[in-house]
């Protein structure tokens, strides 16, 4: 589940450096499943098994599907810049990068 924070950030940075073009609503739902999936393992006590239903799959997919375009055609220093800005949001307190949804 780590892997795929990492990716939903790294995703969401280079989204905001102009590569890629999915709604912020793909990636807070995501963010939201995985946080929610961590949460019920935390809970059933089986912290190594977790599972994702079909939508959240289907979320993960479309994520990572735009992940895979932003790896083909982003030069290096964008994703060094992201990578960059993953780490500042993890040495920091603020609770996601992604903005909060408002109506």
């Amino acid at each position: 589940m780590n892997e795929l924070m990492r990716a939903i950030y790294m995703a969401w940075f280079l989204k905001c450096a102009g590569y890629g073009d999915a709604p912020i609503e793909l990636f807070k739902t995501a963010e939201c499943i995985a946080e929610i999936t961590l949460v019920q393992a935390h809970d059933s006590g089986q912290h190594e098994a977790w599972t994702l239903d079909e939508d959240s799959l289907s979320i993960f997919n479309r994520l990572l599907a735009l992940h895979d375009v932003q790896l083909a055609s982003a030069p290096r220093h964008q994703f060094a810049d992201a990578e960059r800005r993953l780490l500042a949001f993890l040495r920091g307190a603020a609770r996601s990068p992604i903005p909060v949804l408002t109506d």
